[in-house]
């Protein structure tokens, strides 16, 4: 069974954005290609740190993350080649969608003096990127169970070439920017 959101792209937002900006082709219209969804853990922080945050995102995404390690050593930062420091889950299809759904229906109403998010952090190519100070807007998440508070940085990759393309496509599926 396909996703609400993804049947709500091909009735309503096609139509609309094949008319808005007279595209001649279907595989004109912009579409959503995948949601990267990406938490930094500190190096300085204790070993348990790395497996609180990817059990989190196992349980807000449905999908067991990758860990990312450092290239380099930094003695400032007192970090070390290959070391853990943080993790990350990319969703595409079905389970793109169904997050998607959930991020804008639930988590991002749960933030507090919500207003919604800035429409200027496009990246130039059509792909959105914000971030979320805190894991607990997602209500998979037990506030009894969390040790400590982990921010995200969440990506919405899309086959739009410009922002205002992306900007129309994300406004037609629901995304919550901020009135100028």
């Amino acid at each position: 069974m396909k996703a609400r959101l993804y049947e709500k792209y091909v009735n309503e937002v096609v139509p609309a954005l094949q008319a808005k900006h007279n595209f001649q082709n279907v595989h004109q219209i912009p579409k959503f290609v995948k949601i990267v969804v990406n938490m930094g853990v500190s190096a300085s922080l204790e070993k348990g740190a790395i497996e609180d945050a990817a059990k989190d995102l196992t349980l807000i995404t449905g999908r067991k993350p990758a860990t990312s390690k450092s290239r380099h050593s930094i003695a400032n930062f007192k970090l070390r080649e290959g070391q853990v420091i943080g993790c990350r889950v990319t969703l595409r299809r079905e389970e793109m969608y169904e997050f998607f759904d959930r991020l804008v229906a639930a988590a991002l109403p749960r933030i507090r003096d919500f207003r919604g998010l800035s429409p200027r952090k496009f990246d130039g190519r059509g792909n959105y990127t914000f971030g979320v100070a805190d894991q607990t807007i997602f209500p998979e998440i037990e506030l009894e169970k969390i040790k400590r508070q982990q921010g995200m940085d969440i990506t919405v990759v899309t086959t739009a070439g410009k922002d205002a393309l992306a900007l129309d496509l994300l406004k037609l599926m629901g995304f919550p920017f901020a009135e100028k």
